[in-house]
C-alpha cells in the first residue's frame, strides 16, 4: 500500500515532525510532535483526509515541549512512549519490539538508549527508513551528558540496533540544526566523525565526554513538561482559548464558516477587501462589511478595532486570506478568513446587500 509521508520542520527548535499514514485505511502516526505546531499538524492530517492514531515520542525531549497530549484532547489519539521514560500519562509504553500498526503498515519500536534512557527508534515495515530521535543524528550523535545519558549505551545501541539496519534505510533524525533533512544507515557509517568508521567504543566514548556543550535553553522547562506528556497549564489553556469555532489550515491561515458569520456579523468586524465594483457588483456584499480594498488595508488598519474578532471577505477566499496575514502582523489577535468567500455565502443562501 502507499505510504503518506512527510517530513516537517519546527524552526525555533530545529526539531523534524515526521507523518505516516496508510493511503487506503487512512491511518496515520504522527512522531515527535511540537506544541507550538500542534494546530499546522492538526490542519494537514484534515487536509490529507488522515486519522491520527498515534503520537510517537523518540524520548523525552529537552529543547521543545511535545504536542502529544493537546493532540491526543483534539483529535482522540493516542500517547506512545517508552516505557523506560518515566513519563507520566503514557497510553502506549513500549518495550523494544513493540509493533505499532497503522492501516496496513506499521512500526517496530527498537530501544536505543544512550542519549536518554527511554530513547526508540521507529523502523518501517519494509526497513526503508529509520526514525532516529537524537540516538543517531546525521553526520552526529545524541549527547549523553544528561537525563541519565550513557555514551557507552549509545555506542552500542547505534553499532548494534541502528548500524544493522539495511545499508539503503534512510536515516530520519529528530533535530539537525544545519537544515539537513536525511541520511542513510550506509553514509552514516562511513561518514559519521562520531561513530562512523573504524570509531572504537572508546573512541566514541572519548569524544562524547570532551563535546563541552551548554545545556538547552529549555530544558528547565521542556524536561518536566515532557515527562507529562506535554499536559501543561498552557496546553490547557490552548484548547479553549479560541473566539470562533475556527478551523486552521496547513497554509497558517484561521479560516470560519460561512454560517457561523452570518449568525453572529452583529459581533464581528467585517473587513471585504475586494474592489469597489465587485462589492456593489453581482454578488454583492454581507450588509454589516465595510470595504477596504486589499491594496489599500495596511493604511487602513488604524481606523479598525485592534481587539474586535474580525473576519476577512473576498470573492472566493485567497485574497482575504492575505488580509488576515496584514492583520496578524498589525497585532490583530482575533481575525479569521471566511472560507469560500462570498461563492460559499451564495452557495449557502445567505442574505446579501447591493
Amino acid at each position: 500500500m502507499t505510504l503518506v509521508f512527510r517530513q516537517l520542520h519546527d524552526q525555533k527548535s530545529s526539531t523534524y515532525t515526521y507523518l505516516l499514514g496508510d493511503s487506503e485505511s487512512r491511518e496515520a502516526i504522527l512522531i515527535d510532535p511540537v506544541f507550538e505546531q500542534a494546530r499546522r499538524d492538526a490542519a494537514l492530517l484534515r487536509e490529507l483526509s488522515l486519522k491520527l492514531l498515534y503520537t510517537l515520542d523518540t524520548h523525552v525531549h529537552a529543547d521543545h515541549v511535545t504536542a502529544a497530549w493537546l493532540l491526543k484532547r483534539s483529535s482522540g489519539s493516542r500517547i506512545a512512549l517508552s516505557a523506560r521514560s518515566g513519563a507520566e500519562g503514557i497510553d502506549l509504553p513500549l518495550q523494544h519490539g513493540d509493533r505499532l500498526r497503522f492501516g496496513s503498515r506499521h512500526l517496530d519500536a527498537l530501544a536505543t538508549p544512550g542519549h536518554t534512557n527511554g530513547c526508540m527508534t521507529f523502523v518501517l515495515d519494509d526497513r526503508s527508513m529509520a526514525f532516529t530521535g537524537d540516538a543517531l543524528l546525521i553526520r552526529g550523535a545524541g549527547r549523553t551528558d544528561f537525563q541519565q545519558g550513557s555514551a557507552h549505551e549509545l555506542y552500542r545501541s547505534v553499532t548494534e540496533q541502528i548500524f544493522t539496519l539495511p545499508e539503503d534505510c534512510l536515516i530520519y533524525p529528530a533535530h539537525d540544526y544545519r537544515g539537513l533533512t536525511v541520511s542513510s544507515v550506509c553514509e552514516e557509517k562511513r561518514f559519521n566523525p562520531r561513530i562512523g568508521g573504524a570509531r572504537s567504543e572508546a573512541d566514541f566514548v572519548g569524544f562524547m565526554q570532551n563535546l563541552g556543550l551548554p545545556h538547552p535553553k529549555q530544558m528547565d522547562v521542556a524536561v518536566p513538561a515532557n515527562l507529562k506528556c506535554g499536559h501543561v497549564d498552557a496546553a490547557e489553556a490552548a484548547l479553549g482559548s479560541s473566539w470562533a469555532p475556527l478551523r486552521y489550515t496547513y497554509s497558517g491561515i484561521d479560516e470560519i464558516e460561512a454560517h457561523w458569520v452570518a449568525e453572529h456579523a452583529a459581533e464581528l468586524q467585517i473587513v471585504d477587501v475586494r474592489e469597489p465594483a465587485e462589492y456593489a457588483g453581482e454578488l454583492g456584499h454581507i450588509a454589516s462589511a465595510r470595504a477596504i480594498p486589499l491594496g489599500a488595508l495596511a493604511a487602513e488598519l488604524h481606523t479598525l478595532d485592534k481587539e474586535a474578532p474580525t473576519v476577512t471577505v473576498c470573492r472566493s477566499g485567497g485574497r482575504s486570506a492575505q488580509a488576515v496575514v496584514i492583520l496578524a502582523k498589525a497585532g490583530f489577535t482575533k481575525a479569521a478568513n471566511l472560507a469560500g468567500g462570498m461563492l460559499s455565502w451564495h452557495e449557502q443562501r445567505l442574505p446579501v446587500t447591493r
